[in-house]
């Protein structure tokens, strides 16, 4: 199917909206109906499509299918079996049969219908997906990381301005309360003034092998070229379908330094009130990699072995996933995905919260967040600048390490400094997988 589809299938989802339209006049009419793309007025229901359904995307949509002001009207997958399990999931939460599944989501992404989108396919997806679905009109929230490269970042962030649209990074601690208490620690003075901001990641991993060749399966049961998409190509494997893409150079990102970093280091560069800048030099090492802001705050960020396996000794064992440290010349504040807040010197502990931890993977405040931003047209907490300046941190961190040499960067040209090399790596060639 080409990336230009023809008139006699545009010609159908708009006749389709119509009559669904006329068919519910005494319901809540969506924005797109009425012929008012670009907003979404307080009594007007959002539709929502999606773009990619797995474990993360069946979090995520879990979270968005208890408003009552958002429907989720349309699946794309490449995989049959994961698409047909999405629709079970939507069918089954409001009690009919209505939501529609797509092999190709450029044929989700024409209906006119639809407000916004959430993209939850693979790494290499996520920039090309989201800049696909702002140009035909649609809000996005994506899932970190929101791209692959620098070169997407940018283009990514630039899309979003350039089109207007509402775009919502799924770096959803920002939108945590315990990390939300830390960082405004931090900014308020009372750690003193800040040098030292820990960020964990993955060990990073650096894999250009293939897996063998398996044959390939029917193009409705695993659309492979559509999986690849504009990562070069290889021959069909199921375990990469099956998630075993991660690790591997071509479709993940940043040698997996983004797997956390995208979380960690942005809630680092917030810390630091950083948003609009990044740091300037990039040092890796056996244990971590150092970065350096203008402003002379350090930024570490700290290798973990695995996921759930030892921590650095910079992180206190319970405090989950994804822990970060924001370190001031009279005191320090860490926290992590179990919710705990730990605090030095223990006078700080007055400045805590009393309420009840919780955990930090709950995305509801965050795609909250995003569907009033889409009604207000007003700027999400992590919007493309947000996400552009946090990502390109960790790809030239990744970088750096890939090199295994220092590097310096210009936060403002977002180049590196009198090095070819890396600046080459700030980019790859995309597959041209239309058709």
């Amino acid at each position: 199917m080409g990336h230009h589809t023809n008139s006699t299938r545009r010609e159908f989802f708009r006749a389709a909206t119509v009559a669904t339209a006329a068919a519910s006049m005494a319901s809540i009419i969506p924005a797109r109906a009425l012929g008012r793309a670009g907003s979404v007025s307080p009594g007007e229901r959002i539709n929502l499509g999606v773009i990619g359904i797995g474990p993360r995307s069946n979090y995520n949509l879990r979270a968005m299918l208890q408003f009552d002001d958002v429907r989720c009207v349309a699946i794309a997958d490449v995989q049959a079996t994961r698409r047909d399990a999405g629709k079970q999931l939507v069918d089954q939460h409001y009690g009919d049969g209505d939501c529609v599944v797509y092999r190709d989501f450029r044929e989700l992404l024409d209906r006119p219908d639809i407000d916004a989108v959430m993209i939850s396919t693979g790494d290499r997806w996520h920039a090309a997906a989201s800049i696909l679905a702002a140009e035909a009109g649609k809000d996005v929230y994506s899932e970190k990381p929101c791209g692959i490269t620098i070169a997407d970042c940018q283009a990514l962030a630039d899309t979003m301005h350039r089109e207007q649209r509402v775009f919502q990074a799924g770096t959803q601690r920002r939108s945590v309360p315990n990390f939300q208490h830390a960082v405004q620690l931090a900014h308020s003075g009372k750690l003193g003034k800040l040098h030292t901001l820990h960020a964990s990641i993955y060990m990073p991993e650096l894999d250009n092998s293939w897996l063998p060749a398996q044959p390939l399966p029917a193009r409705d049961e695993v659309d492979w070229n559509l999986w690849l998409g504009p990562a070069p190509w290889r021959p069909f494997n199921q375990r990469y379908v099956d998630g075993g893409w991660r690790g591997q150079w071509d479709f993940d990102s940043g040698a997996r330094v983004l797997d956390w970093g995208a979380h960690t280091v942005d809630l680092c560069q917030w810390a630091n009130q950083a948003d609009d800048t990044m740091p300037i030099l990039y040092e890796p090492g056996e244990k971590n990699i150092v970065c350096h802001y203008a402003n002379k705050v350090r930024l570490v960020i700290d290798f973990l072995p695995t996921p759930f396996g030892d921590r650095s000794p910079h992180y206190i064992t319970r405090l989950g996933t994804c822990p970060v440290r924001f370190v001031g010349d009279q005191g320090w504040v860490e926290t992590g995905d179990e919710g705990e807040i730990v605090v030095q010197p223990d006078s700080l502990q007055k400045e805590l919260p009393t309420t009840r931890r919780v955990r930090g993977l709950d995305v509801s405040a965050h795609s909250r967040e995003f569907f009033d931003c889409m009604r207000s047209r007003g700027t999400t907490s992590t919007n493309p600048d947000v996400m552009r300046r946090s990502h390109i941190a960790c790809h030239a961190a990744a970088i750096a390490w890939v090199l295994q040499r220092p590097l310096r960067f210009d936060p403002v040209k977002e180049v590196f400094v009198d090095d070819d090399q890396a600046n080459l790596l700030c980019c790859r060639p995309a597959r041209r997988w239309s058709m």
